[in-house]
């Protein structure tokens, strides 16, 4: 654990994963019974999913678990490492793919799985972004991309940029995602009402109308009848485009 005395010392150290001594405090009679690294961790995800990554703090936490807020640094030292291990254990979602499936089928698993994961808790991107990913359940996700594109058959050299191609497409994908879901329940409506609200207001505009009238025809051919169904056809679509490249530069 990196304490905060430790990162002014030496800014570089500035994850939660790269000091694993035992922490120097002992929890004293008077702390509350029940309360440990694994219980604030929960509750941290439950606050930052209900709440937000903008509101969250060390005080309200505490309030939500109906501790003191001097409790928490019994067991951690500074928010950000709290949020390091928040992120972390929601990489626990994240299933193993079937390890006797196809490894289009595999990359597809857990590329879906990873846009549900960024979709359903909005805070995760932008400390997947900020933070280094290297917690116990991310290092298994990471492993499990791996072997998935150890499987495609492309030369070592290669494989690094078919991880990023892959994943960082889900990553941008779904965290566009989240953030259209976020500003649609924010705003009180549906995605599709959001959506057709944000296409008026272009459309009565003439400069930008013209733009939505040019892409209309690729509007129509994209298909699905709500948000939620276009999306999902032009991430699916993406992915074969993508599972496609793969193949080529494989067989090249």
């Amino acid at each position: 654990m990196v304490s905060a005395a430790d990162r002014v010392k030496n800014p570089a150290r500035t994850s939660v994963w790269l000091d694993q001594r035992t922490p120097s405090r002992t929890r004293k009679s008077d702390q509350p019974a029940g309360l440990d690294r694994d219980r604030i961790t929960a509750a941290s995800v439950r606050l930052l999913d209900a709440e937000g990554l903008a509101k969250f703090s060390m005080r309200r936490l505490a309030a939500e678990l109906d501790v003191t807020a001097m409790s928490l640094y019994w067991y951690v030292d500074t928010k950000d490492d709290l949020l390091e291990l928040a992120l972390d254990s929601v990489y626990s979602e994240i299933a193993p793919p079937r390890e006797d499936a196809h490894w289009h089928d595999r990359l597809r698993e857990l590329a879906v799985s990873y846009r549900e994961l960024l979709v359903r808790h909005g805070w995760v991107s932008p400390l997947a972004g900020h933070f280094l990913n290297m917690g116990p359940h991310s290092m298994l996700f990471s492993h499990a991309m791996q072997d998935v594109v150890r499987a495609t058959g492309l030369p070592l050299h290669q494989q690094t940029g078919a991880l990023s191609a892959v994943f960082q497409f889900v990553y941008g994908f779904g965290t566009i995602e989240a953030h259209f879901v976020q500003r649609s329940a924010e705003s009180g409506v549906s995605q599709d009402e959001f959506f057709q609200q944000a296409l008026g207001t272009i459309r009565s505009q003439p400069q930008l109308s013209r733009i939505v009238e040019s892409s209309q025809d690729l509007m129509d051919a994209r298909g699905g009848d709500t948000v939620e169904e276009m999306r999902d056809r032009d991430f699916t679509f993406a992915l074969d485009l993508l599972i496609a490249g793969i193949e080529a530069m494989r067989d090249r």
